[in-house]
């Protein structure tokens, strides 16, 4: 038995949902390129895709949206559940806290029946915005805002948000963050709901343990770490001595590099394209341009290393643009992973096995009892 650290090159599952080409810089969502989707489909429809292995009709597309706006609102405990949270909590910490006490509202929580997984699918999905926007809102002293239902996720997200009807630009903006986050393979946020799940576990409990393993500053908390380098950096003067300083140190550089890719992050093509559109509507070209230099004194210092901007990089910017604190960028990551996450699941479930991997033992053999008074 071969021993593999970090299982990077261990087959644990089969998916149709996404496909990953590290080394030409491919994703695919049931086949289809993330840049093509990223371009045309709303989030809702590329959930539809992901859950259902194809692109839905314009009628199922209706009565999918439908569903998940009629399921947005949060049941009248769980109101007084964010009320409760101390403001400083952080946010991470409260939505894991808040995912997880939806299953003590839902009746069919321990159900896992097909169609019961599903419609759990689609109340966590259209639950978590409200979660997320109103605890930010709770911790600035503001009053909770009811979703509503006549506006998309995304949109409806920022009215949550702020208590105002979002722009055109800053909806289709997020839009495309969700999808580009949407699902990505078998990473370490999606393997933890698998293994959860694998336990004949509840669908809110796996995507607790998901969220949790998402919080990890080397998986999802990676956007957050790029708007503090933003930040440290300052000026656009400042850009080159603090590139060449950290790589100097041999220090990360937030933003560059992945795991998979070994080029060009394919979901940050066309979020490059619109995060300069976004910076610019909203006052933050001077953020973009920065991010921009950073970009191509990386490329002419490591791009013939294959470090390349990965989707944090970019989506620090959109994030920030759109108005939201560092410290959400992460929640906002989940709440679109949510969709790949309840996928999964719900795919383990179909031909499930519990995944339950071995540890080959380093520690010593043979050693004996010493008693307490001896130790």
């Amino acid at each position: 038995m071969s021993f593999d650290k970090g299982l990077a090159k261990t087959v644990a599952a089969e998916t149709e949902m996404s496909f990953i080409d590290g080394e030409r810089g491919v994703l695919e969502y049931v086949g289809i390129d993330i840049d093509s989707l990223a371009r045309n489909a709303t989030f809702e429809e590329v959930v539809y895709l992901l859950w259902n292995r194809r692109l839905p009709t314009r009628d199922e597309l209706g009565r999918f949206v439908q569903l998940l706006r009629s399921n947005s609102e949060l049941p009248e405990p769980a109101w007084d559940m964010i009320r409760s949270i101390p403001p400083d909590a952080a946010p991470m910490h409260a939505l894991q806290t808040m995912v997880s006490s939806l299953a003590l509202f839902d009746p069919e929580a321990d159900i896992n029946t097909p169609e019961a997984n599903d419609l759990k699918a689609v109340r966590l999905l259209s639950k978590t915005p409200a979660l997320i926007a109103n605890f930010d809102r709770h911790r600035k002293g503001l009053d909770m805002v009811r979703p509503r239902q006549d506006l998309s996720i995304a949109g409806g997200f920022i009215y949550m948000l702020t208590g105002e009807e979002p722009t055109e630009t800053m909806e289709r903006a997020l839009d495309v963050c969700l999808i580009l986050h949407a699902d990505h393979g078998l990473n370490a946020s999606t393997f933890a709901s698998r293994v959860c799940i694998s336990t004949l576990s509840d669908l809110y409990s796996a995507i607790t343990a998901a969220i949790g393993t998402l919080r990890g500053p080397l998986h999802g908390g990676a956007n957050e770490a790029v708007m503090h380098m933003l930040d440290e950096i300052g000026s656009m003067d400042d850009v080159e001595s603090y590139l060449d300083e950290r790589l100097r140190n041999k220090d990360k550089i937030m933003g560059f590099g992945h795991r998979v890719y070994k080029t060009f992050d394919p979901r940050a093509t066309y979020l490059k394209t619109f995060a300069e559109q976004l910076a610019a509507d909203t006052g933050n070209t001077d953020l973009y341009q920065m991010s921009r230099l950073i970009e191509q004194i990386m490329h002419e210092r490591v791009g013939d290393r294959g470090i390349h901007p990965n989707v944090d990089f970019y989506s620090a910017t959109t994030y920030f643009s759109i108005g939201l604190d560092v410290d959400l960028f992460t929640p906002m990551f989940a709440m679109s992973r949510i969709a790949g996450w309840a996928g999964h699941c719900i795919e383990q479930l179909s031909d499930n096995r519990l995944i339950r991997p071995k540890a080959s033992y380093v520690g010593p053999h043979e050693q004996p009892w010493v008693d307490i008074d001896d130790r």
